[in-house]
């Protein structure tokens, strides 16, 4: 096989609805990039730019370029222009001639264009044609019930659906060549993939199996023969010819905290029997076994993840596109942020059904860093066309990202779709449109027939679930999600129901649950000026994308804390209160580990600059979730439930009803261990009423009740308003666990304001530490280094009496002491009002 990239080839674009002048383009790209690149267009996410380039996605585009075909390519049987990924409704012209048409963003393409090529100069034309005129015009009588699309029906087309606008993204319509884009030229016949079966012996080995698939069902090429080497570490493990690799000492893969993550190397040539190689591949592959464990229990039935054997607790959140922009992302943009993910001890991330089928560096990364996909299928929300060529277009899609990633490690799951089940059965979402059986026929064709089978046919190992969430046996109610599937908790947030609200069901799997926050003011600064920074002011509300979102976040802090001073006291206030209600869902799903076994929270990351419910801002900033995530997902922890109501209304001034507090320890690190619970209830001026301590043991996959601390007596002494609870677990001598307990609601106790005492030390110019002491209680002491890129140890802790807090700092350039100490600023709980 032969072949010819045209990525580097000089590309030229132009608006061809202005019939606009020819300008040289970057491909893979998209027409946003290519207009902002010679500066068309302003910046798409300053301000209120967004709403002033509508226009773009009513314009059809058109790029074009020259190619050389060296005269013996052409002495190739077959010369197919091969596009892995043309956005979306393209005309493709050599020469000419009209080679095909698209409208499958998510749809490799192979197309024979021998005839069409010469010798020499050839010229490659491909029309973008305007999506939004697709829309209005396709599949007319299909007009499903719109949930985040403000135009409408942009499922009639096979294209990212956030692209159109989502709660938390902007609407840029792309068109464009996405993915790469070449010449293949092949004589007789094709390698299409490589099948990869691993059967794992009860002895403990492993057994590759090993099958072509071939572009032609040529009997000769049946016969043909595997040559492989397999390699761990640079060091060959095996080498043969053959359909079966034998493994006898393998090292498994594991996801992140279970293990290492060994990627073995495979190399394979298929050959022909006379010898012709007929193409090859190369994959990195983890041993290991995975499948969703769903058996019936006393509660009804289980979902949970089964890795190499063991049960484990999914811990992670969902991903979206990390950019609005996504032909922009290269691999260290994905590490950024799946490193992060890492950091704060997940092991598994979903990638939700409204975005992309990513890139290669997106699950490369997690295969090396042993995070576990939830992958969806790109759909989401609203229903979707039944027709036959809907499907036949959704299968070939399917096809090829199932070979695409069935190799993968990191692959823990296909599932059908994001929501759709549940947005269009259940009654309180509105009408229950999958009852129409126009719908439901349109639902079963894609969810029930063609994805799983694809899946079982070309897969064949990794588990499919038709929606997220779903539950098997029926029943949207809550209760039904404390029996059996997975669930979506949204009554915190969009029914504006207590945080307490989630430690009143008992979930099998939680696959979303969120809560917005405010972006910090550094990442605020690249997308409005200082003086349009108010969060009801125009570039605000525009980087709001939730209805109502500003009003909800000020609704739960006002709950929670006093009024703020300042804005950035306000962006402070909504990160803690984001935080709290993340650890207060997560904490509760891992206390009721093993019935519950998962809890991915909503979301990870941004795809621009925005208020959201990601603990990772667009610009790589950890937001507080992300630090106390670090902390709630920890391999050992200590965590407190108060049974009653945080508050209570009792006329115009609310209190609280604790009256006691169960400590629990929770504990998934693969090896047992022993520790020493701790405690300690003191006033707000540091004297401590109660101090206890327990020595326990930890085991795998156990949440266990230690201790009740009955508090009636402190509290009817001294009031809940001036007591704190600390809690700690030690393991091995070593502070594991940390965090601390409020009574009340924080903003009905008077914090104590004390001078922060700060030493600074330069470890190199690229690493210091700096060391906070404070004579009190300081609640989410935070610190920031503005306009100094960094990433702290740690962030948004506990400062508490006396006891100085070390955090170590790591810094993208050089940096002097002087400007370090210039830079610091810090502010706890009691700074903000």
């Amino acid at each position: 096989m032969q072949q010819l990239s045209l990525n580097s080839a000089p590309w030229r674009f132009r608006d061809a609805t202005a019939r606009g002048p020819w300008r040289e383009t970057i491909v893979p790209g998209c027409v946003h990039t290519d207009l902002r690149r010679h500066e068309l267009i302003p910046d798409p996410f300053w301000g209120t730019n967004e709403l002033d380039l509508q226009w773009i996605e009513e314009h059809d585009w058109e790029y074009t370029t020259k190619l050389d075909v060296p005269e013996e390519f052409l002495r190739e049987e077959i010369v197919e222009l091969v596009a892995d990924g043309l956005d979306t409704v393209a005309t493709v012209t050599l020469n000419g001639h009209r080679v095909a048409r698209t409208d499958n963003m998510f749809v490799a393409h192979r197309w024979n264009v021998k005839k069409l090529l010469r010798a020499g100069a050839n010229e490659l034309a491909i029309r973008f044609d305007s999506a939004l005129r697709y829309i209005r015009t396709r599949r007319r009588d299909h007009a499903p019930k719109e949930f985040n699309d403000p135009v409408g029906r942009s499922q009639v087309i096979r294209k990212q659906q956030c692209q159109f606008g989502w709660d938390w993204g902007p609407r840029f319509v792309t068109a464009g060549i996405w993915r790469g884009i070449r010449l293949e030229g092949w004589t007789k016949n094709r390698l299409v993939g490589v099948r990869v079966a691993q059967e794992h012996a009860e002895d403990g080995s492993v057994t590759l199996h090993l099958t072509p698939e071939l572009a032609r069902a040529d009997r000769a090429d049946r016969a043909a023969t595997c040559h492989y080497r397999l390699k761990l570490g640079g060091i060959l493990v095996a080498e043969g010819i053959g359909r079966e690799i034998a493994i006898d000492h393998p090292q498994l893969w594991w996801p992140n905290g279970h293990g290492a993550q060994p990627l073995y190397t495979l190399s394979i040539e298929i050959r022909r029997a006379d010898g012709v190689p007929i193409g090859s591949r190369v994959f990195r592959l983890g041993l290991r076994t995975i499948e969703l464990d769903r058996h019936a229990d006393a509660a009804g039935e289980t979902f949970q993840f089964k890795v190499n054997g063991r049960v484990l607790f999914a811990k992670g959140a969902n991903w979206i596109p990390a950019h609005a922009f996504v032909t922009a992302l290269n691999r260290a943009d994905y590490e950024r942020d799946l490193r992060a993910a890492v950091d704060a001890h997940m092991n598994m991330i979903r990638v939700w059904g409204g975005g992309i089928y990513e890139s290669e560096d997106f699950y490369d990364i997690c295969d090396e860093l042993g995070l576990l996909v939830w992958q969806d299928f790109m759909f989401a929300c609203a229903i979707y066309p039944g027709d036959p060529a809907f499907i036949r277009s959704v299968q070939v899609e399917a096809e090829q990202q199932v070979r695409r990633l069935r190799h993968r490690a990191c692959l823990a799951l296909w599932c059908g779709n994001n929501e759709i089940e549940a947005l269009n059965t259940d009654p309180a979402h509105g009408s229950p449109l999958l009852a129409q059986p126009v719908n439901r026929a349109a639902y079963a064709a894609v969810f029930d027939k063609a994805l799983p089978a694809v899946v079982a046919g070309i897969d064949g190992v990794t588990p499919y679930w038709p929606s997220s969430p779903h539950r098997p046996g029926g029943g949207y109610r809550h209760a039904d999600g404390e029996k059996h599937g997975d669930t979506h908790f949204w009554d915190v947030w969009h029914a504006r129901n207590p945080v307490k609200d989630y430690e009143k069901w008992r979930f099998r799997f939680v696959s979303e649950f969120g809560m917005q926050s405010y972006c910090s003011s550094e990442t605020q600064a690249t997308f409005c000026p200082p003086e349009d920074r108010n969060v009801f002011g125009a570039a605000m509300e525009n980087h709001q994308k939730n209805r109502g979102g500003n009003q909800v976040i000020l609704d739960y802090v006002s709950r929670r804390y006093r009024f703020p001073r300042t804005q950035d006291d306000l962006i402070y206030l909504s990160q803690l209160n984001q935080a709290y209600c993340m650890q207060t869902g997560v904490e509760h799903y891992r206390r009721l580990m093993p019935h519950c076994q998962g809890a991915l929270y909503w979301q990870l990351n941004d795809c621009w600059p925005v208020a959201s419910w990601s603990s990772i801002e667009f610009t790589g900033r950890w937001r507080a979730l992300h630090f106390v995530a670090r902390r709630f997902f920890a391999p050992a922890l200590v965590t407190a439930q108060l049974p009653g109501d945080e508050i209570a209304g009792i006329g115009n001034y609310r209190r609280s009803t604790v009256r006691e507090a169960h400590l629990y320890t929770v504990y998934d690190a693969p090896l047992p261990a022993r520790g020493v619970l701790r405690w300690d209830l003191f006033l707000l001026d540091g004297t401590v009423v109660q101090r206890g301590s327990k020595n326990v043991v930890l085991r795998y996959g156990e949440s266990a009740l230690q201790q009740t601390l009955h508090l009636g007596e402190p509290i009817a002494k001294h009031g809940r308003n001036a007591l704190v609870l600390r809690i700690a677990l030690d393991v091995d001598g070593v502070l594991a666990s940390e965090d601390t307990v409020f009574l009340t609601a924080p903003r009905f106790i008077d914090l104590p304001k004390g001078k922060t005492k700060v030493q600074t030390e330069l470890v190199h110019p690229k690493q210091a530490r700096v060391s906070f002491t404070s004579p009190v209680f300081q609640h989410r002491f935070a610190f920031e280094l503005p306009g100094i890129a960094h990433r702290a140890s740690d962030n948004y802790f506990e400062l508490y009496p006396h006891e100085t807090k070390t955090v170590t700092l790591d810094f993208a350039r050089p940096l002097t002491l002087a400007r370090l100490r210039d830079a610091l600023q810090w502010r706890s709980l009691a700074d903000t009002y």
